[in-house]
């Protein structure tokens, strides 16, 4: 059995906000000549930079040669949205500011302050530990994964509703996989009025996805081995009644 360190696990915040970078399509950027939303335009740099591609007569251009080197001048924002339909389907959100400069045929950003938002709270990261962090290796597939787990096997999540706290399931309505990474699998429970999270933590972490479908089969079997909880049983009669 793996030690409690291990089965707790969580992306350290650098490597979450590394991962929204990773997998987010689209950003919002202000900046003094104004605010401007780019879809499918920007790339990561291996030190966190970010690569955008901007039209030529992109106010961005004029503000990132007028502005003075090493002074904040604008801020990215990228938001990370579940990709199954949940309730409050922002899972987090990503504040860069620092400083552009054109270079070779793109407008880099340089970062000298990250903040990541998630429900958990507000966080700074260190600008070193961002620049050195790598995203999650699942991130840019998390989405098919998730989908994929979502509309298939409907079987599965249910399933792994038995490794939850039963009093966590009081008055589900209905329970959907929010996340994955590398650490776990995050269930969003859904409830009449109010809704929550729970984690499932994988026995040890999953650098591809081979090893995230062993780490899923190994929960699964758990799961078999658990008794269903009471309040989705009862929710499954009444609904087949």
């Amino acid at each position: 059995m793996a030690d409690s360190q291990t089965w707790t696990a969580a992306p350290a915040a650098a490597e979450r906000a590394r991962s929204v970078l990773a997998a987010a399509w689209s950003c919002a950027v202000t900046a003094e000549g104004g605010r401007e939303e780019f879809v499918g335009a920007h790339s990561v740099a291996d030190d966190g930079r970010v690569l955008l591609r901007v039209p030529e007569d992109s106010a961005l251009l004029g503000a990132a040669i007028c502005a003075p080197r090493g002074e904040p001048s604008a801020v990215l924002e990228f938001a990370d949205v579940a990709p199954v339909p949940v309730r409050g389907r922002i899972r987090a959100r990503l504040w860069m500011a620092g400083w552009m400069a054109v270079e070779e045929g793109h407008l880099a950003f340089h970062p000298t302050r990250v903040v990541l938002r998630q429900q958990s709270g507000s966080v700074v990261v260190d600008r070193d530990e961002f620049g050195a962090a790598k995203p999650d290796p699942l991130a840019t597939a998390e989405a098919r994964l998730l989908t994929h787990l979502a509309d298939c096997h409907g079987d599965a999540v249910e399933r792994l509703t038995r490794l939850v706290d039963p009093d966590s399931l009081h008055g589900v309505v209905r329970v959907r996989p929010l996340a994955v990474d590398r650490h776990g699998l995050t269930l969003r429970i859904e409830r009449a009025g109010a809704h929550g999270d729970v984690r499932l933590p994988f026995h040890r972490p999953a650098d591809d996805i081979a090893q995230l479908t062993e780490r899923m089969h190994v929960l699964l079997t758990q799961a078999s081995g658990a008794s269903c909880p009471r309040a989705l049983h009862r929710q499954r009669t009444e609904s087949d009644g």
